[in-house]
């Protein structure tokens, strides 16, 4: 459960696959799998529209459970850069359910979060035929909203390494 917030205004949590780098790719690439694993612990993810190619976007939809109130939260992925099997790098807007972009405020985002968070994925091949992916964000203004999205892409990433370690 290694993690490294390095550096002010940026997330970084890593975590180690059971799975090699050509399969650990199909969780960021498939729609299935991505909705196995998109949204922080207790949160569904039952939409997950996939165009996965440079200048294509990803439409993610998270859905709170009812104790939170079961509402739902729409982020669009842009693809600027995919190297299968090793990097993938994207940026991320919050959503309407067209995947039309909305500043984070109107979507219920605390101040901090920018309308565009870039994202870096790096998977490297370990012994084993494991995985080691490393998800990068930055640009975020506040503290609190890097803890946030510190904390919400570890749960996502700990139900990836989950989704591998049963597979």
């Amino acid at each position: 459960m290694a993690h490294d917030a390095a550096g002010p205004g940026r997330v970084v949590v890593t975590r180690e696959i059971d799975a090699p780098p050509e399969v650990a790719w199909r969780a960021w690439s498939d729609p299935d799998r991505i909705r196995q694993w998109w949204g922080p612990t207790g949160f569904t993810c039952p939409r997950a529209d996939v165009d996965f190619r440079v200048g294509g976007t990803t439409l993610v939809t998270m859905q709170a459970p009812p104790e939170y109130g079961g509402s739902t939260m729409h982020n669009r992925w842009t693809y600027r850069a995919i190297d299968e099997p090793t990097r993938i790098d994207f940026v991320s807007e919050f959503a309407d359910a067209d995947g039309q972009p909305v500043e984070p405020a109107a979507a219920g985002i605390p101040p901090g979060v920018p309308a565009e968070v870039p994202h870096v994925v790096d998977l490297e091949p370990l012994p084993g035929g494991r995985t080691r992916v490393t998800v990068t964000e930055t640009c975020y203004t506040s503290e609190e909203a890097r803890r946030q999205s510190q904390t919400g892409q570890e749960q996502c990433m700990d139900k990836m390494q989950a989704l591998f370690a049963s597979a």
